[in-house]
């Protein structure tokens, strides 16, 4: 804050607080901190006088290095405050100022100091208009526009523009173009124009150029072949140098700020309807602040300096191919999408993709059969998997299941015992199953029956719970079975008249004697 500024903002506190202002109040109207107000009505204006003066003398945090930043500023005049910030913390290990602090202390040196900061810029030529017909140049583009619901919806376009007339053409998608989508959309311009011209200017996008190959272009197939069929030149801006198609370059600026702001997005070809008209109305119709003219006037003369274009290109298939993963799944638009199992075969396979605005069709590349069939995701890392293209896991537990069930004497009971498990424990129903069958390998059926309508009564739903089941009334079984006549052995080389032979009996008063010590 310049002297002046705070001298008015000093008068200012001490008026607002004349008016019974609070200090929150103050604070609020002068857009200042509270602790600020408090300073300044602490203080007269010889004390403020002499704070100011304090400010303007202090020493400040950058002071030891000034030396060397003045050095660096005039060896090197076009150096920013970033990169002196950075050489500081470089050579001094303990620097701890912000990048504030001295992005203000550079300005104030190269005010102070008179070294203005030096800008390298590079000179740009005037180039005349090319004749009419020579030329066009293309570039694409990329909006978020809202639905209806109020979501952003990503979309792209493809726009030309005549070099000499400056007449427009504009052409969107909701997905990222592909090869096939340029040569359609090339198709279009031209039905459009009524002709082409005899160049075409281009980025160096990786749909349309494989190699640079240091001035002898490599197209890629699709758009090679397009080329030859057609019959243009085509001309590849260097890298970095988009100002060399900059007609098409101002385009792509004026379709996003003019027609695209605030436009609400109801679907792909309402877009490209409500586009056509604003070209007519706007794009086309309004006058060039570069020419001084209507492009759709100059283009009416233009036209007539197309060359025609008589036969209809039919554009080749959809160049999109993904790689099959082990997994049976492919790669669009960090999405995962499944193919039928078995199509991975170890190999590299290769599949083809069809993307449309809400399905994605994979097919074989050939034989052109189709292999998939998917709604496709706007979403980013999902799995879009269809249910027959998952491996039915429970044939094996499913047959595992009623061959346990058959091993019980009451089947129907069994197998509601049985499935309610696999619903508890669908995980480790194998090794529920594994239990269950070795204990009944362990005991007879009369013990089998009880502990299964005992689990069932209680609800224990568990392989553990049924054999304990089984072990509790295996032994009970066992203690409370009354003894047979095989197990009682007769008593052998003893006298009969013995077995007839019977116990004193005592009264109890004899042991009641016997316990008193009489």
């Amino acid at each position: 804050m310049k002297r002046l500024e705070r001298w008015h903002m000093y008068f200012s506190v001490h008026q607002l607080k004349a008016k019974g202002l609070k200090i929150s109040q103050i604070a609020r109207n002068l857009n200042i901190s509270r602790n600020t107000v408090y300073k300044y009505l602490s203080m007269n204006p010889d004390q403020f006088k002499q704070f100011m003066e304090d400010l303007e003398t202090r020493a400040k945090k950058l002071d030891p290095y000034e030396q060397q930043i003045l050095q660096w500023l005039r060896e090197y005049p076009d150096l920013s405050a970033a990169q002196i910030l950075d050489w500081l913390k470089e050579r001094h290990a303990d620097f701890k100022i912000g990048a504030s602090t001295v992005r203000s202390y550079v300005r104030e040196l190269r005010i102070r100091h008179g070294i203005p900061k030096t800008v390298q810029q590079r000179q740009y030529e005037a180039v005349a208009d090319p004749p009419m017909g020579e030329q066009m140049q293309v570039d694409f583009g990329e909006v978020k526009i809202k639905n209806l619901q109020g979501n952003p919806v990503k979309l792209w376009f493809i726009t030309f523009v005549l070099s000499h007339s400056r007449h427009k053409f504009v052409h969107w998608q909701d997905r990222p173009f592909v090869t096939k989508d340029v040569i359609d959309a090339h198709e279009l311009a031209f039905v459009y124009y009524g002709g082409m011209t005899r160049e075409i200017v281009y980025d160096q996008d990786h749909l349309l150029l494989a190699s640079e190959n240091y001035g002898d272009l490599i197209l890629t197939h699709e758009f090679a072949s397009y080329v030859r069929q057609r019959g243009f030149h085509v001309r590849m801006c260097r890298k970095q140098d988009p100002e060399s198609k900059g007609r098409v370059e101002n385009v792509v600026k004026y379709v996003k700020q003019n027609f695209a702001r605030h436009r609400m997005f109801v679907s792909v070809d309402k877009l490209n309807e409500e586009c056509l008209s604003w070209l007519d109305r706007t794009g086309n119709a309004l006058v060039h602040h570069t020419t001084k003219k209507i492009p759709a006037e100059v283009f009416a003369i233009e036209k007539q300096h197309l060359r025609p274009v008589l036969e209809k290109i039919k554009s080749p298939k959809m160049s999109i191919t993904r790689t099959v993963r082990k997994d049976n799944t492919i790669w669009y638009e960090g999405n995962r999408y499944s193919v039928p199992l078995g199509t991975y075969d170890g190999t590299a396979k290769e599949v083809g993709v069809q993307a449309c605005e809400t399905r994605l069709r994979i097919y074989d590349l050939n034989t052109g059969e189709y292999l998939a069939e998917h709604e496709r995701s706007f979403l980013k890392g999902q799995l879009i998997q269809n249910t027959n293209h998952r491996r039915d896991r429970t044939k094996g537990i499913r047959a595992y299941l009623e061959s346990v069930t058959r091993q019980f004497s009451d089947t129907q009971l069994a197998a509601a015992y049985l499935e309610a498990i696999c619903q508890r424990q669908p995980r480790y129903i194998r090794d529920q199953l594994q239990l269950i069958q070795k204990t009944l390998q362990e005991a007879s059926l009369t013990v089998v029956n009880q502990a299964l309508r005992y689990c069932m009564t209680h609800r224990l739903y568990r392989a553990t719970d049924f054999a304990d089941a089984m072990r509790y009334f295996s032994n009970t079984i066992v203690d409370d079975a009354p003894a047979t006549s095989d197990e009682v052995k007769p008593l052998q080389g003893t006298d009969p008249a013995k077995w007839k032979a019977k116990p004193q009996i005592r009264d109890v008063q004899v042991y009641q004697r016997i316990l008193r010590g009489g």
